[in-house]
């Protein structure tokens, strides 16, 4: 077990150095980058074997990571987290080669087992119950902005809706069920 080698990637810097710890006591190798081009050196120099990757890294998203990573070793283990989740970044998360999905906050032994239990449906891309309508209009605003390669204005014209509206909210936590 301890023969595991972790890259955490997070523009967070107290959530790395608390996950770092955790797995250090666990005894795994651990390196952490702050943003993809950190990620993608510490890739090819530390060689790890899963990697935990926040959706949001700044300006940038974790989703655009995971191909390059898989790209330099393929097999690497990738889980996203992120404290934003909605079906469609699920989605695409796993369609770009992550083998699961955590919404934060998450705590190590959930992050331990996403990647023991990477052959289980992603946590957010499991729901099965019927989604409220605010819920709904959230996933709906998410595919959009994905559509649209994370582009607020053109998504905002896309939804006919005026663009600091948009951000006000995305600014706002995903509504629950």
């Amino acid at each position: 077990m301890g023969d595991r080698r972790f890259l955490i990637v997070d523009d967070d810097a107290t959530f790395c150095e608390v996950l770092e710890r955790a797995l250090v006591r666990r005894g795994h190798k651990v390196e952490v980058a702050h943003n993809a081009e950190q990620a993608l050196k510490s890739a090819v120099t530390f060689r790890p074997t899963d990697a935990v990757i926040d959706l949001k890294l700044g300006d940038d998203s974790g989703l655009h990571l995971i191909r390059p990573l898989l790209d330099v070793n393929s097999e690497i283990k990738a889980v996203v987290l992120t404290g934003y989740g909605s079906i469609s970044t699920a989605v695409q998360a796993i369609k770009e080669g992550a083998v699961n999905y955590l919404a934060k906050p998450a705590d190590l032994d959930g992050i331990l087992a996403a990647f023991e239990n990477a052959d289980i449906a992603p946590t957010m891309a499991a729901e099965t119950s019927a989604m409220s309508l605010k819920r709904m209009e959230w996933e709906h605003i998410q595919r959009i902005l994905d559509e649209h390669d994370g582009n607020i204005s053109a998504t905002a014209r896309s939804l006919g809706m005026h663009r600091r509206t948009l951000q006000r909210k995305l600014q706002k936590r995903p509504v629950k069920q």
